[in-house]
């Protein structure tokens, strides 16, 4: 069977195997980990105490940090962090010449997991120290991003919210802030669904004019080559029972209802949750055990479950397009038309200065669909599109590879600074 779009399959097998890795670890409860204090809530939700983003994963290596928070449109507080310089102060740049770079994550996780390698290895510091001004994004629902100002995590209102409204509402909220602290147009780094939600902002027009240029590692966009087991059973599971599996606003993967809908699917026939990383993420050449062990004492991070039936419903239908309310009165209230709208890629200017870092290892960010996001660029002016293929890359390599910088990273740092 194959699948069409890659969205859910990003989301439930990076659940899947961090829950399962979570409990053969003993990691539910109490613990102490690293620099964090973790408790588990009476929500069951992972609470990180005494620091930080900053004080916890950047000024320990000497580098200057800031921490912003901003609200968006529809009242969620975000979490932001800056690293306005390197340590020898930013490769020699004047401050006033630093290029802003803006970082967003993926679903489930959260700015740290752009700070978990060694700061010559982690891309927000080898920016930093490159000469560029540095900020990490921290989508809503996410542990430092769990506030707003009307509304309390535990009401399900909190988390009536799909990807849609981070195109919408977190993403332009952010880049604005980037844009005011700085008065310069922003470099962009998305990673899973931080691809997504940047290609859909660009091609509808958003906060292009404060975008400079935009590098999207292991872009999500379509999927129809991703046929694993799991993979098959989780988009119908998604897509057509989640709603009365869970009853739940808020999709926890540390919680006990979303745990048990894990074991279950991994009890399907035919479905083997013995290799989760190698399966669902491709067969990762170049993670280091340590980092691996670091990311794993800090993520995931919570979603919304709508978020995640908006997610299936790209896998199910195959294109690109804004949340199905499930009737064509719904979505006539919504958007004044019987069908949600439709994201058309082919809309990204022309000129917007793209680089796509993509792997040949890959099993959601599949090359065959980065070729199809590709077809949809072919009109993009030719000098502007900066296509990099890593053979032997799977999806976590990208943003934790210890080999990342040398291949992914440095490619970065060139292209920024040839933007002019």
């Amino acid at each position: 069977m194959a699948l069409h779009r890659l969205s859910n399959l990003d989301v439930l097998g990076f659940v899947t195997l961090i829950i399962l890795v979570f409990e053969s670890h003993q990691t539910f409860g109490s613990s102490t980990r690293g620099p964090f204090v973790f408790f588990t809530d009476d929500n069951g939700v992972n609470t990180a105490v005494r620091s930080g983003i900053c004080a916890t994963f950047v000024t320990i290596h000497g580098y200057k940090c800031q921490e912003y928070e901003v609200t968006t449109d529809d009242g969620y507080i975000l979490s932001v962090q800056r690293i306005p310089e390197g340590r020898v102060g930013g490769g020699g740049q004047k401050a006033k010449n630093r290029q802003p770079v803006l970082l967003q994550h993926g679903v489930l996780v959260d700015g740290v997991t752009w700070l978990l390698n060694s700061p010559e290895q982690s891309l927000a510091m080898i920016l930093a120290d490159s000469g560029f001004d540095v900020w990490i994004a921290n989508t809503r629902g996410t542990r430092f991003s769990r506030r707003h100002v009307s509304l309390d995590p535990n009401n399900p209102d909190y988390w009536n919210w799909t990807w849609d409204d981070l195109v919408v509402h977190d993403l332009p909220t952010v880049i604005n802030l980037v844009f005011k602290q700085t008065g310069q147009k922003t470099h962009y780094v998305g990673h899973s669904l931080g691809t997504l939600i940047a290609l859909a902002s660009f091609s509808e027009g958003r906060q292009i004019d404060k975008i400079k240029s935009a590098a999207l590692l292991s872009p999500i966009a379509y999927l129809s080559h991703m046929t694993t087991a799991l993979g098959v059973v989780a988009a119908r599971s998604f897509v057509g029972e989640i709603t009365t599996i869970f009853g739940l606003a808020e999709f926890n993967p540390t919680g006990q209802p979303v745990s048990n809908f894990v074991k279950a699917l991994c009890a399907y026939p035919g479905v083997d949750c013995y290799d989760f990383m190698t399966a669902l993420t491709g067969k990762n050449c170049c993670l280091n055990a340590s980092t691996v062990d670091l990311f794993l004492k800090n993520e995931p991070q919570p979603t919304s479950t709508k978020n995640l039936v908006h997610l299936a419903q790209t896998v199910r239908d195959g294109i690109l397009k804004k949340y199905d309310y499930g009737s064509s009165n719904y979505n006539l209230a919504h958007y004044g038309e019987a069908k949600p709208p439709q994201y058309n890629l082919a809309n990204i200017p022309r000129d917007l200065p793209l680089f796509i870092s993509y792997g040949g290892q890959d099993a959601l960010s599949d090359s065959k669909d980065v070729e199809t996001l590709l077809d949809y660029l072919k009109l993009h002016d030719v000098d502007k599109l900066h296509v990099q293929y890593v053979k032997d890359y799977a999806h976590a390599d990208f943003i934790i590879g210890i080999t990342a910088k040398d291949i992914v990273f440095n490619q970065i740092v060139n292209f920024f600074r040839n933007q002019h």
